[in-house]
């Protein structure tokens, strides 16, 4: 069950593993807070460090590598800089090829995200571009981040 877009926002404790992303300057927009497309790059960079350091991807130069194929974002509070946020990570749905994560975007020390969202990656082979298993150490580093909350 997809939890980030049900009714109610994201907490803390739906998360296992987080990630500390400092804002900076030009995050900021001309309304003196994150604009919203950054939001999508924390979430991104969430996703890629886990899967280049937790889960050994090779994005440069290996054999399979994730495409992202569709994303979403809600924004619940502002942030600006200088924040220091922390990026809670989770799966959804985690198939033969594509996985489904969970992101949440929390202020130091705070319960509730400020933003939720989610994306969907589809592993493919680097030269043709077809969906391809995705490969089993990434598979086991996903199913240690497997969201096991029910909300609704």
């Amino acid at each position: 069950m997809s939890t980030a877009f049900t009714k109610t926002r994201a907490v803390r404790d739906d998360f296992h593993y987080f990630l500390s992303v400092p804002t900076r300057w030009m995050d900021n927009d001309v309304y003196g807070h994150v604009n919203n497309v950054v939001y999508y790059a924390y979430f991104d960079t969430a996703i890629c460090r886990y899967l280049m350091v937790e889960a050994e991807v090779d994005i440069i130069g290996g054999p399979v590598l994730p495409f992202t194929v569709e994303n979403g974002c809600r924004y619940h509070r502002s942030l600006a800089f200088p924040q220091v946020l922390e990026a809670g990570l989770g799966v959804a749905r985690l198939g033969r090829s594509s996985v489904r994560y969970e992101i949440a975007l929390f202020l130091q020390d705070q319960r509730d995200a400020a933003a939720d969202g989610y994306f969907v990656d589809v592993f493919v082979d680097r030269d043709t571009h077809r969906s391809a298993p995705i490969p089993p150490k990434a598979r086991a580093a996903l199913e240690r981040i497997i969201l096991d909350r029910r909300r609704g």
